[in-house]
Order: C-alpha cells, then structure tokens, then sequence
C-alpha cells in the first residue's frame, strides 16, 4: 500500500487547505486522485472555494473536482453580494430600534481573505447588550427566516468573553457599501473566533482556516496583551494556534511565548482527525433539530443524544477545562449533565411529565 493510500482522510484534508487563504497559496502537492477524494467534504463544509483557489493555477485546473470547487466559488461570490445586502438591513432595523449591534465571524472574518468569494458567508451573527436583546429580536421579527439567518446574542458569553462594554468600547466600524458595520478589534474577534473554533469542536475545517487567516493577516500593532487579556481566552487562542499551525502550516514564527500552547496532547489532533474524517461530520448536524422535537419521536431519541455526545475539545472549552494529557471523559460527561439539566429548565411542564414517563 502506497503512503498516500495510507494517509488519513483528516490530513489529506488539511493538506488540499493549507495556504489557500494567503496572497500566494501554496503549490499543489496532492494528485488529482486525491482531490476527488476530498471534494465532496469541500462543497459540504464551505471550504470549497478555499479548494479551488489552491488548484485554480495548477495542472489539476481542469479536473472534473476542480470544475465543481470553481463552480461553488463563484456561487459563494454571488451569494456573498445577496448576505451584503441582508448584513446592511439588519443594522438598519437595529440602528432605528436604538441599538447598535456588534457583527461577528462571517463578513467580518471574510474581510482577511484576500477575494471576495473565497470565504462564505450565510448565517449574521450580531451581539446586542443584554437588556436590549428583547428590543432588538422584536426589531428583527419581520424579517422572513429563511432569507435572514439572524444569530442575535446577549453579549458575548457564548464566545468566552463576558464583558460586553469593554470590547464595545474597543469595537470598530468597517464600511458596507453606505453602511457601517461594527465588528469587534481584531485583538477580541481574534479571540472570539479562537474560542468559538473549539467550543463548536473544531468540526469544520474552514473555522480553522479563519484562525490561519486572521493570524498571518494581523498587522505589526497587533496587541497580544491585549488579545491574551483572560486566562480563558488566552487557553482558546493558544489551543486554535497550535492546530492551525500542526495541521495548515500556519505562520507562527513571531508569535509571543504566551499564545504558544505549553502541552500539546494527542487528543487534540485526535479529535479534529476524527471530525475531519467523516463526509458528513457529525458535529454538523449535532444541532439541527431541537431536542424538543425527538420527544415527540422517542425512536430517535437516542440517536439525538448521540449526535450531542460532545467530543474532547468541546467538552474541555465549555467546561472551562485544562488542556492537558489528563483523560476528557469526566469533563464530556460534565457537559452532558450541564445541558440535559438547561434543557430540563426550559421544558414545558407538560413535556417533562411525558419524559418521566418515557424514562420509566
């Protein structure tokens, strides 16, 4: 058996990605055999536009896989133009309600690519302050749902960080067209993006080429102080570095000794391999029915509790663990308990009662 038969499909993978964000990506070093094989997990995890840029100038130009990466880029070109338009009516509605949004990831994140297109963009993720969160999802509640994908979220919590008003103060505003849309420093959306990479799993490839880009895109006034300015944020960037490094080839010559990760266990990349390894990852799909529904289906209920059985990164962030050689499996089973107990929170009396009776 040849070495590249040999070779994880995880690896392989990282190998068709690596360097596509940058002015010059990197030269092919995979066959044309190689990249049908990865294709299909490209188009489905939107790295598929990454793909072709890392082939659009190669010998592999004119393969059929590399004629259906060429076709999704310029589909995500157009559907990024189609989001502009939708990114500019949320801060419209926001901004007459008297709240001023903070966008995350997505067209903020696409902003360190270097073409339109390359980076996909669907879902808007904005932050709002707490007690304007009712404001603003009462603003938004005439938009058509499939056409306005709109995460609002109460601060920043969800992304590791719970002081809203520090990182609004150090926000900024990028131009849309005629609108501006504020996106956090790059010091606090690196970080946030860091974070949200590995409290999601790091199932998908195109979150850690987000880190790659950001990091190798970052100018000479970067403030790493400032970006390592918490014990956990510091742990989440460190964490996303080293992967991006271990996996892409990411730059990290000049980086300080604090966002250097002092341990580098082997269920890290482990766990990405594992993600990465599946067609259909299963972290993808983990969230896409609410938990609600499969009561109502108890056949599927354990198939639901399986797609939620957070993997050893997740586990590790979102239970504000060490990254270290120690075992995962206290800190997953910690995360299971936390949730099924938010969950139970949030259940209609009627559907506990109906739970309880499934259970007995």
């Amino acid at each position: 058996m040849s070495e590249a038969a040999r070779e994880p499909f995880g690896r392989l993978l990282a190998r068709s990605l690596s360097g596509a964000w940058r002015g010059e990506p990197s030269a092919v070093d995979f066959s044309q055999v190689e990249l049908q094989k990865v294709t299909p997990h490209l188009l489905r995890s939107g790295a598929a536009p990454l793909g072709w840029r890392r082939v659009r100038d190669s010998v592999l130009q004119e393969s059929a896989a590399a004629l259906s990466l060429r076709q999704a880029y310029r589909l995500t070109t157009l559907r990024s133009m189609i989001s502009d338009s939708r990114i500019k009516t949320v801060f419209q509605l926001l901004r007459s309600a008297d709240v001023e949004p903070i966008l995350i990831k997505g067209w903020g994140v696409a902003q360190y690519y270097p073409e339109r297109g390359l980076r996909p963009y669907g879902d808007i993720d904005v932050c709002v302050r707490a007690d304007q969160y009712r404001t603003a999802a009462s603003a938004l509640a005439g938009l058509p749902r499939r056409q306005y994908r709109v995460d609002l979220h109460q601060g920043f919590e969800k992304f590791g960080d719970e002081n809203f008003e520090e990182l609004f103060s150090r926000s900024q505003l990028e131009r849309l067209d005629e609108v501006d849309v504020r996106v956090p420093s790059r010091e606090d959306h690196f970080r946030l993006v860091c974070f949200h990479l590995l409290r999601e799993g790091a199932w998908r490839p195109l979150w850690l080429c987000d880190v790659a880009a950001m990091l190798e895109a970052r100018q000479a006034d970067f403030d790493w102080k400032l970006c390592l300015n918490s014990k956990r944020g510091t742990q989440a960037v460190a964490c996303a570095v080293a992967l991006a490094h271990s996996l892409f080839e990411a730059n990290t010559s000049d980086i300080p000794d604090a966002a250097r990760l002092k341990q580098f266990p082997d269920w890290l990349i482990r766990t990405v391999m594992s993600e990465w390894d599946s067609l259909v990852p299963s972290m993808s799909h983990r969230h896409s029915r609410p938990m609600l529904m499969h009561l109502r289906r108890p056949t599927r209920l354990l198939q639901a509790l399986r797609h939620r059985w957070p993997n050893p990164i997740e586990a590790t962030i979102t239970m504000k663990g060490r990254i270290n050689e120690w075992p995962r499996l206290p800190l997953q089973i910690g995360n299971c308990l936390y949730r099924t107990k938010a969950f139970l929170l949030r259940l209609p009396s009627e559907w506990r009662d109906q739970l309880s009776h499934l259970c007995l």
